[in-house]
């Protein structure tokens, strides 16, 4: 499965990047939600290759839902994203991958990120370490926040509850080295994964954008909870992650300006 995974992954971008070069349609799915024909067609392919191979698995995608299987008795979950970055992609900025993560009795097994514009592709077996192009991975060993590298992102709807996601910004602003926002959920997870980034949070995300990246920083000795320090699970809307050694600190900015306790009463 994950090497059907990683395939699907590669193939999904050099779809992606064949639209990238030769333009696409783009419509709107809410205010600020894009959806073009890449994300369409990129998922359509990796669906179709998984059929294939395993027509009793389920599968989420972010732009179909479920599948026709989702009443299937397997134990065997998909959860894709076809196109993570879409508003990036969409304005011809190079910063979005594809996500394939593959659950067995609601534990992730398998998960792969793959950035088709530096060609770069991680991928996770549980119990098997993590990679990038067939390198192992590991998560970085800064042991404070202050000599941390950070990431978050806004969810869709950050127009009505701007009030809500800024404390959490100021609080790391202060006690971080550094704060980044890619617009990719899936790149800033890989990139905790190996140690480009130190630590992620943010709310309002979907299994889809959260199922890979959440096997990779674990099998690369990451850390993965909600952002009130509770046990994750791909169905919560709400991650914080990190290379472990700064997680309480993290922890204890949310907590500060009690961005864990409201959020997880969603």
């Amino acid at each position: 499965m994950l090497e059907l995974a990683i395939r699907a992954a590669r193939e999904a971008g050099a779809i992606l990047q064949n639209f990238a070069a030769r333009g696409f349609a783009v419509t709107n799915k809410g205010r600020i939600n894009l959806v073009t024909e890449a994300d369409l067609a990129s998922e359509l392919h990796i669906k179709t290759l998984i059929s294939s191979h395993y027509p009793a698995h389920r599968i989420l995608a972010e732009e179909s839902g479920l599948s026709a299987h989702d009443v299937s008795s397997s134990d065997y979950f998909w959860i894709i994203d076809p196109l993570d970055g879409t508003t990036n992609f969409s304005h011809g900025v190079p910063c979005y991958a594809v996500s394939i993560g593959v659950e067995h009795k609601g534990e992730m097994i398998a998960g792969v990120i793959y950035d088709p514009t530096r060609d770069e592709l991680f991928a996770a077996e549980r119990g098997a370490g993590a990679i990038c192009n067939g390198q192992k991975i590991q998560v970085s060993e800064i042991e404070t926040l202050e000599r941390g590298l950070v990431v978050s992102g806004f969810p869709y709807d950050v127009r009505e509850r701007l009030h809500e996601y800024l404390p959490a910004w100021g609080e790391f602003l202060k006690r971080a080295q550094g704060v980044r926002r890619f617009g990719a959920a899936a790149i800033d997870m890989a990139y905790v994964a190996m140690g480009r980034l130190d630590g992620f949070w943010e709310q309002g995300l979907h299994a889809w954008d959260t199922a890979a990246g959440w096997l990779l920083i674990e099998e690369a000795g990451g850390r993965v909870t909600k952002l009130d320090g509770s046990s994750f699970d791909n169905f919560t809307p709400s991650m914080l992650c990190s290379n472990g050694k700064i997680h309480d600190e993290m922890l204890e900015a949310l907590r500060l300006v009690g961005h864990g306790q409201s959020l997880e009463k969603e």
